[in-house]
């Protein structure tokens, strides 16, 4: 009888150990390439997605890149992972893709976002209040708008192209996310007039009274921007990769929780994985319904070893 127990023991451990090795990923798998242009929203949701596949085993790594070179990389499958396509305005950026079939978009992950032309309170409680409305005050903007990252301001470039704004001798100044903010931040305080690109979520919200302006609909989309934010990858990561193809599915983020990990970005200065452990520390809770279903990279259960990882 003992030795019954033994053997059926032994094959128990067998067959655990072999449902095991076949929900590990195709070694292919291990290496899972992301990126990001920049924006702080992305940074931090792209280092919370490196945080999490990290610890599931995953060797995780993200390059700052133009949106038009992450899609053709994509495109090229020199990328897998991308956490940021706004809808609806990236929608000129990814229509060659969808087209092609090249980039799969696979879930929302943020909604409640929205993005275009922003100005301080005190310049919109002074007439602008419109997009048409900045021609008739060049002088004061001193025909300059603020951008960010060469690359992702398309929409203002069409815009200034657009005759019906009548902004064709504007100059769109790009540099970079903190660059833009550095320069809302210098006007501000010395109330001069400035009009950039906003956008929520973003702890530019809070440190700033400013107001978006209407009259973006055709470049932005209607609602001031109102967006929905989605996960992305190239053709047939899904079915290569189907455990991280199960989180990327999961993740899904909110307004507070991401104005939280930003201003850890922005105003503590962290690294995107510092801040998102950071984040994920305060807020543990999230990982219960991000991990359901999605095991480590060698095929056990994936959220105890990310709670472990993380030391929560």
């Amino acid at each position: 009888m003992r030795r019954h127990s033994l053997l059926a023991g032994a094959a128990a451990l067998f067959i655990a150990h072999l449902g095991t090795a076949q929900a590990a990923e195709p070694e292919a798998c291990r290496q899972v390439r992301l990126a990001e242009p920049g924006w702080n929203d992305l940074t931090f949701t792209t280092g919370i997605m490196q945080t999490v596949l990290s610890a599931l085993g995953y060797e995780a790594r993200s390059d700052l890149l133009g949106l038009d070179i992450i899609y053709q990389s994509l495109k090229n499958k020199d990328l897998d992972v991308f956490m940021g396509y706004w809808d609806p305005a990236m929608v000129t950026y990814y229509d060659p893709y969808k087209a092609d079939g090249s980039v799969e978009t696979v879930h929302q992950n943020l909604e409640g976002a929205k993005y275009t032309f922003a100005v301080p309170q005190y310049v919109f409680d002074a007439g602008v209040k419109d997009i048409a409305d900045l021609a008739a005050h060049a002088e004061k903007f001193e025909r300059k708008m603020y951008g960010i990252e060469p690359g992702s301001n398309q929409l203002m470039f069409d815009i200034v192209k657009d005759p019906a704004f009548k902004l064709d001798d504007w100059e769109v100044i790009e540099s970079s996310e903190q660059g833009m903010l550095s320069q809302v931040d210098k006007a501000v305080r010395n109330k001069e007039w400035v009009v950039f690109q906003g956008w929520a979520p973003h702890p530019m919200n809070n440190d700033f009274q400013l107001a978006y302006l209407t009259g973006g609909d055709a470049y932005y989309g209607p609602n001031l921007g109102a967006a929905t934010v989605h996960t992305q990858v190239r053709q047939g990561y899904l079915e290569e990769c189907p455990n991280v193809a199960a989180l990327l599915k999961n993740v899904t983020f909110d307004l507070a929780l991401e104005n939280e990990g930003m201003a850890y970005l922005i105003r503590d200065n962290l690294g995107a994985t510092e801040a998102a452990k950071k984040t994920l520390a305060a807020h543990p809770d999230y990982l219960d319904g991000w991990l359901k279903g999605v095991t480590t990279f060698e095929g056990a259960d994936g959220l105890p070893a990310v709670k472990s990882a993380l030391g929560l």
